[in-house]
């Protein structure tokens, strides 16, 4: 009788501290196969660098990729707490088109009920933006905004093929523009949604191991 194959396993990356232990204030259950949550430190280079790096580990070579965290909302009417779920990730060097957008929108209605699911394209920056870049990138047609997940799945799918995704969560918003994350209440919102979403990713994570008909 043969051995069943080991569950592929997940990688979910992160840049800072902060957005680290609120995913690691979650119970650990409930993923499909083996978890990383790697925290890549800041910014686009440092991202590809981590995500390379722990890829190119036997055990991680086929993990599927999330890229979560915080992020600038681009559109009005967005709020710190609103979600967003990337259709694909874009930056200067290309886009990633992302997998099982749908069902991580049902599930993170299902984890985090009353808050706002945003769907669309997430652009990469190499910098925090401010004021009218806002403008330029909702532009482009980009709905959010963050330094890492643009590199993160980039790197993920040059390292192989593998589904990918990205979520984050809003910090800030043309209307709630933020300095510092740990002493604004947008920010304190923001971290109790993100220590909130682990479910969700999960059940997306599980998904992608059933086999297709």
């Amino acid at each position: 009788m043969s051995a069943r194959p080991a569950p592929a396993p997940l990688l979910i990356a992160c840049a800072l501290g902060i957005e680290q232990f609120a995913l690691r204030r979650r119970e650990r259950g409930g993923a499909g196969g083996p978890v990383t949550i790697l925290r890549t430190g800041m910014g686009p280079a440092a991202a590809g660098r981590s995500v390379a790096r722990v890829l190119a580990h036997p055990v991680l070579r086929e993990a599927a990729v999330l890229a979560t965290g915080f992020c600038a909302g681009l559109a009005p009417g967005m709020h710190p707490g609103d979600l967003v779920v990337a259709e694909e990730t874009r930056d200067p060097r290309g886009s990633v088109p992302c997998v099982g957008t749908e069902l991580l929108v049902k599930e993170l209605v299902r984890a985090v009920p009353g808050r706002t699911v945003h769907t669309g394209p997430l652009t990469g920056s190499d910098h925090v933006v401010r004021g009218h870049e806002r403008s330029d990138l909702l532009a482009t047609g980009a709905i959010a905004v963050d330094m890492e997940s643009a590199a993160t799945l980039l790197s993920a799918v040059r390292a192989g093929e593998r589904p990918v995704a990205a979520v984050r969560v809003v910090v800030d918003a043309p209307e709630h523009e933020l300095v510092r994350i740990g002493t604004v209440r947008g920010g304190i919102s923001a971290f109790r949604v993100l220590r909130s979403v682990l479910p969700a990713f999960y059940e997306w994570h599980r998904s992608l191991l059933l086999p297709r008909r």
